[in-house]
Parts: structure tokens; C-alpha cells; sequence
């Protein structure tokens, strides 16, 4: 697999996890670690169901074994504390710096170094982030807050380290992510027994949300990223993960959840621009 494949097999996680939050919204109000557990399971399982060999994969190295599971559920759970502390806006702004954390700290791995146009493109992505999420609300400083932003800028570097780290043990078999999901669904479960009441889907379409996240966004985005992070360029895919949240949000006005407005339009060509000018190479690539 050429490194420009899997750069383009990575990209797709990005616009799996886009469909994250309409998703979401349609499985109702399910506690989340209860959502976590269900969609991480219904992973796992459609990962041994169509891939046999991961079963043979769930004996790694335990360095392996710590990123994988580590980065699955200790950024989720970070995640989900920080949007139950803090306003979801700032949280979400502060998570979203985990693509520039990932175009910064990939310079530290052999081979692969970092040019101005990653840097610049990654810059200004952030910037979209800023303009997409900021809202007229002023950063309040209470210590309940504080402990969210805290768990939000948290949950950027378990990502970003998550993701980074992966190119280190390239050697792991990416099927090995079915055992990570499992063991992550496991952790899920149990918080949610400990601290969550069930609530169960109220509807065929929140069950078939269920489902679909468990397929794509909470199944498939995994092991799409985890090739993208092992073979493709890490700093092509940490600036275009900034499209995460315009897709989003672009996805949540289509399904009638929000409405279109001017900073969405900034926000976009700010991102697409910081997009293609970190991927100028990728292109140039594609066009020779």
C-alpha cells in the first residue's frame, strides 16, 4: 500500500466521524458511556464478523495494547466529561486542537519532517475551528468549568498522542483495533453500571442510529485511521482533520438540527484553504 493510499483511506474516518453528531442527536438522550459501551461493542463485533483475523490479533505487545485501548477510551471519557462540565462550544474548541497537536508532534517521528505549508495549513484550520465554535459568550472561570476545559484539552493530547503513537508500533496489524473497541466497550460498560441509569433506544430510528455508529464512525473510522496513521502522511491528515466540525455541523443543517450562518462560510473556506495547503504535495502527486 502506497503512503498516498493510505492517506486517502485515512481521510474517510474523517468524514465518517462528520456524521458523529447528527448520529447522535438521533439516538435520543442515552446516557453516553452507555452509548459508548453499545456502539464500541457493536464495532467489535462487526470487526470479527467480517475480519476473522482479528481474533488471531488480540494478543499484542502491552505497550500496543496501552496506546490502542488508552487512546480509544481515555479520549472518549475525557470528551464526555468535558461537554457534562463545560459549555460545549469552548469544550469542543479546546478538544479541537488535537489535528494541530498531531501536525506539531509528528515532526518528532523518524522520517518524517515538518515543512512551513503543514504548519501554516494546520493554523489555519484552528482559525475555522475558532470561527466555526466561538460563540458571543464570554469564557466563564468557575471551578466546575475549569475542570471541563481541563478534561477537554486533555482528551486533545490523548488523541493526538494516540495517533502519533501508532506510527511507532506500525508493526501491530491494524485488525488488532476490533480488540481495542472491544476491551474500550468493556471500560464503558462498566462506568455506565457505576455511574449511569439505562436508557434504553425509544425508537426504531434511535436504534438504527445505534447501529450505524457502531458500524461506521465508532467501527470502521478506527481502523480507516489507523491505517492513515501508520502508512499515509500524518501531517496531511492532522490539518484535514479540522473538516471534522464544518462537516458536522454541515451535516447537522441538512438533517434540520441547525441553521446555515456567516460563520459557517468563513469557517469553510478557512478550513478547505488550511486543507489544501497543507496537502499541497498529496495533490501535486495526484496530478503528476
Amino acid at each position: 500500500m502506497t503512503p498516498r493510499t493510505a492517506t486517502m483511506i485515512g481521510l474517510t474516518a474523517i468524514l465518517m466521524w462528520s456524521l458523529l453528531s447528527v448520529m447522535t442527536v438521533a439516538t435520543g438522550t442515552m446516557p453516553p458511556f452507555q452509548l459508548m459501551a453499545m456502539t464500541f461493542a457493536i464495532g467489535a463485533m462487526a470487526s470479527f464478523a467480517v475480519r476473522p483475523r482479528a481474533l488471531r490479533a488480540l494478543r499484542q505487545p502491552w505497550r500496543a495494547a496501552m496506546v490502542g485501548i488508552g487512546g480509544l477510551f481515555g479520549y472518549h471519557a475525557l470528551y464526555f466529561v468535558a461537554l457534562r462540565l463545560a459549555p460545549p462550544a469552548e469544550a469542543g474548541l479546546l478538544n479541537y486542537l488535537w489535528p494541530l497537536l498531531i501536525v506539531l508532534l509528528s515532526s518528532f517521528l523518524p522520517g518524517e519532517g515538518l515543512r512551513a505549508h503543514h504548519v501554516i495549513g494546520a493554523l489555519l484550520g484552528l482559525a475555522g475551528t475558532v470561527v466555526l465554535l466561538w460563540g458571543n459568550n464570554d469564557l466563564v472561570a468557575t471551578p466546575t468549568q475549569l475542570a471541563g476545559y481541563a478534561a477537554a484539552l486533555a482528551a486533545a493530547f490523548v488523541w493526538a498522542g494516540y495517533s502519533v503513537l501508532s506510527r511507532r508500533f506500525k508493526a501491530v496489524p491494524t485488525d488488532a483495533v476490533a480488540g481495542f473497541c472491544a476491551i474500550t466497550a468493556l471500560l464503558a460498560g462498566a462506568v455506565h453500571v457505576v455511574a449511569e441509569t439505562t436508557a434504553w433506544p425509544a425508537s426504531p430510528l434511535a436504534w438504527i442510529a445505534v447501529a450505524a455508529l457502531g458500524v461506521g464512525p465508532v467501527g470502521a473510522a478506527f481502523f480507516a485511521w489507523d491505517i492513515g496513521m501508520k502508512r499515509g502522511d500524518i501531517r496531511v491528515l492532522g490539518a484535514a482533520s479540522y473538516a471534522t466540525p464544518l462537516l458536522s455541523t454541515s451535516f447537522l443543517i441538512l438533517a434540520g438540527y441547525a441553521q446555515p450562518s456567516a460563520n459557517l462560510a468563513l469557517a469553510a473556506a478557512l478550513i478547505a484553504g488550511g486543507g489544501l495547503i497543507a496537502a499541497k504535495e498529496l495533490l501535486r502527486k495526484k496530478s503528476a
